[in-house]
């Protein structure tokens, strides 16, 4: 008997470290920090954060919708739930209580986000004549240069881009070829190769850039950039304010969304795009096609006046 309750007891800590290793560290540490905000509303107001209950969490909800946008809510729902899996509780996050209360601060708060701006061709150029122009280090400069260039024509995602290594890199005569081991939507680490082309305009190629980069600072292994993906968002947003552009506009994101939006306005069919972000559906693909062609098939092309 005490062999199974031996062996019980070591498959529950196996599952707890399998269910562990089925996120990224990033995605935990996330999910840890807005269960720790659940924790402490909990204690101020007298109430179980584990295990907790519907009711409970719908409170948190009303609680949050002051401050909040909806997409937060979203989130720590989802927070909270995989942190009780993970300590072996079940929480109903469907229960009336919570998809009701949820329902009604959407619709007096909306659930739209009001995203950052994408940057489009014409922002990248100013961008990178602004980083060709400024007074930093030519170390500096040339990193800088790359991480703006490849950010954009890979259509990186931030977590992507600052985890590129060495080894990962694989210049071929059409441009090069980028690994990337894990990202947001492939947490199984299967994996996908960005192949980025020679542009014609060295000044603005990002496979010129980037093995420019690699030579001059000799990088022979481990990581590329070596920076943080929050110093990816300050490196775009000093050089937005140095081009003229509003900085607060502007964000970690606004590369990759760049890339979907500028790709889309040229033309570029919603698989392509899709193959070189990563997108698993084609919901945020589409929103981007759809923001690239709201002059492009505007009705009033059709007025002359």
């Amino acid at each position: 008997m005490n062999e199974l309750i031996t062996d019980i007891k070591s498959l529950e800590l196996e599952t707890l470290k399998n269910l562990k290793n089925s996120k990224a560290a990033n995605t935990l540490r996330a999910y840890q920090a807005d269960f720790k905000d659940f924790s402490a509303f909990c204690a101020k107001n007298g109430l179980n954060s584990m295990p907790t209950e519907p009711k409970v969490l719908s409170l948190y909800l009303t609680h949050l919708s002051a401050t909040s946008k909806f997409s937060t809510l979203k989130r720590r729902i989802a927070s909270i739930s995989v942190i009780h899996k993970l300590k072996g509780h079940y929480l109903d996050t469907k229960h009336p209580l919570i998809m009701e209360n949820l329902h009604g601060i959407k619709r007096v708060k909306g659930s739209k986000q009001k995203a950052k701006k994408p940057i489009l061709i014409n922002d990248l150029k100013l961008i990178i004549n602004a980083i060709d122009q400024s007074n930093q280090s030519e170390n500096k400069k040339i990193r800088d240069k790359t991480v703006i260039l490849l950010g954009f024509s890979g259509g990186f995602r931030r977590s992507e881009l600052v985890n590129i290594e060495h080894e990962d890199v694989e210049f071929v005569s059409e441009g090069v070829k980028i690994f990337i081991k894990r990202s947001k939507t492939d947490q199984s680490g299967e994996g996908m190769i960005k192949a980025i082309p020679y542009f014609e305009n060295k000044n603005f190629c990002p496979v010129v850039s980037l093995k420019t980069f690699i030579d001059k600072m000799m990088i022979k292994e481990g990581k590329i950039f070596n920076i943080s993906d929050k110093t990816v968002a300050l490196i775009i947003k000093k050089y937005a304010f140095l081009s003229g552009l509003d900085p607060n506009r502007y964000g970690g994101h606004s590369l990759r969304s760049g890339f979907a939006t500028s790709t889309a306005e040229s033309g570029a069919e919603e698989r392509n795009i899709m193959a070189m972000t990563g997108h698993k559906t084609t919901q945020m693909v589409r929103r981007y096609i759809q923001e690239a062609n709201l002059f492009k098939n505007n009705a009033l092309n059709k007025i002359k006046i």
